[in-house]
Parts: C-alpha cells; structure tokens; sequence
C-alpha cells in the first residue's frame, strides 16, 4: 500500500507542479537526467553484480523482445488497415512498442511482487526495453521522418556512451563481487530517489489533450501497449509452462505504460507530437488499471 500512494502522491505533485509552473519548463528533463545519469546506475551496480545469470535469468530479456517483435509487427498491420499516415505509423511504432519497463516498472512491480523481483525487472528492461530503444528506436525515428538521415555510427554511439548501459558492462564485470559497506550504502541512498523523482518526472511531463482526429490511432496504440502486449507474454510462458517469479515480471512488465522517452523521441522526430503525447499521458494512468489486472491474473 505504500508504495502505491508513493506513485500517487509523486506523480500528483508532478502534474500540479507542471499546472501551476513552480518548476522552470526544463525540470523534467533535469529530473531525468539525473536518473539517467546516476539513480538508475547506482540501482544496477547494486542489483546486477548479486543475480545469478542463468537461463531464468535472461528469460525476462528474450521474453522483452518477442513481445516488442510481435507487437511492432501489429502496429504496421493496424496502420496499413486503417490508413494510417506515414508520421503516425512512425509515432506507434515507438510509442505502442517500447513498455516503461523502469521509471513505473520498477515502482509497480516493487509493490505487487517485492524487492527480489528487480532483478528481472533490470534485465527486462536493460537487455530488452533499452537495446532496443537505443537501437529500434532509433532506426524508427530516422526511417519515418523525413527530417533524419539513418546513420548506424549514431545508433552505436548513442548505446556505448548511455550511462545506465555502461554501468550494466560494469556491473557484468563485478558479478560475484561483495562490495565494502560505505559502497553500498552510497549506492542504496542513490538508487532510492530514482523511484520518488522518475514518478514527478513522470507527472511533470503528463499530456492530456487528444483532438477527435486522433482517436484512431490512440485507440490502436494503446490496445497493442496494453492489451496485445501482455497477451503476447501470457501466451509465451503458458505454452512453455513458465510460472517463475522471472516470467511474472515479464508479463507485469509487458503491460506496463508507454516509454515516455519513446514519446520524447517521437516529438524530436517530428511524428505526431501531439498525439505520442496523449498516449503516453493516458496510458501511464490506464496502465495502472492494467497492471492491475495482470497482477490478479498472475497470483490467481
């Protein structure tokens, strides 16, 4: 219970911070860039080097990437059936693709199956969710607009110097390794702002606004993002017998909300601002609902 009126609590003060402009119109950025920077690499240098990588281990990253395959495979049917314009298809190929596998699936999943599950949900989103928005989604941005030219330098530029993804390498290297107290400590008093700041973050950048033209497209993103998606992971692990903790979070974490960096990345792209936003807004608090859902699923 605690943690679910944290995630409300935090994304309220967000949003009315945003209302009333008591922050500079930056602030969200800021906040981010510094989980991205050092909250969330604390987090996997404290949480990485104790998981044992076996095969249930990396079963949340294969799962991650069947479920975007299948989901992105969707999308451009739904588009070509409901003709959808070249800058929305882009817009729900990285919107209704990429899951918010950290900044609310860390919270949620902390709340529903505890602290032993972030494990997985590290290595749902590092092996899964991020290599493929550091890649897919940056392939994405620069092949449907007409603004950006594919360049496969900035793909692998953008992954080797992404901080989060440098701590994974490192953390890989100290697998095993007990770390002394004091570094512990540190990491710990690090990695727990990353849940109360990514959530005002999260608040901050809330987008409500959706004109009756984007109700098409809006509709289908968020059934392949909250729906299809969660089926997709439901459907692998039945017909493999998977029921481990790795393969609970796999599926909590397929019917998370959209990427709200996948949102961003469409706005600088120039697909569809103003719709990537409301699907992002709407879907954070329809996710909840969702996730919700699952999880009742999961434990029955």
């Amino acid at each position: 219970m605690e943690n679910f009126l944290l995630i409300f609590v935090a994304l309220s003060a967000g949003y009315l911070i945003q209302k009333l402009r008591l922050f500079p119109e930056n602030a969200a950025t800021t906040l981010n860039q510094f989980i991205i920077t050092v909250a969330f690499p604390a987090i996997i240098l404290l949480q990485v080097p104790k998981i044992d990588f076996s095969y249930e281990m990396l079963l949340p990253a294969f799962i991650a990437w069947i479920v975007m395959f299948f989901s992105a495979l969707l999308v451009l049917l739904l588009s070509r059936l409901l003709h959808f314009s070249k800058e929305i298809t882009g817009a729900l190929m990285l919107v209704a693709v990429l899951t918010n596998s950290s900044f609310l699936g860390i919270p949620i999943i902390n709340a529903y199956l505890g602290s032993e599950a972030i494990g997985y949900v590290l290595v749902y989103d590092q092996l899964g969710t991020f290599l493929a928005f550091a890649i897919y989604g940056t392939f994405v941005a620069s092949y449907y607009s007409s603004e950006h030219k594919l360049e496969f330098k900035l793909i692998l530029t953008k992954l080797f110097t992404f901080p989060p993804f440098i701590a994974l390498l490192v953390a890989f290297m100290l697998t095993g390794t007990a770390f002394h107290p004091a570094i512990i400590s540190t990491l710990e008093a690090l990695s727990a702002t990353i849940v109360p700041l990514a959530l005002v973050a999260v608040g901050l950048q809330l987008q409500f606004r959706l004109p009756k033209d984007d109700f098409k497209p809006f509709g289908a993103a968020l059934f392949v993002k909250l729906l299809f998606a969660p089926f997709v992971a439901i459907l692998f692990c039945w017909i493999f017998g998977l029921e481990s903790l790795a393969a609970q979070v796999s599926i909590l974490e397929a019917g998370m909300a959209p990427m709200i960096t996948a949102g961003v990345l469409a706005s600088m792209a120039g697909l569809a601002p103003r719709l990537s936003a409301s699907i992002v807004g709407y879907g954070i608090l329809a996710s909840f609902v969702t996730t919700g859902i699952l999880y009742l699923y999961i434990v029955g």
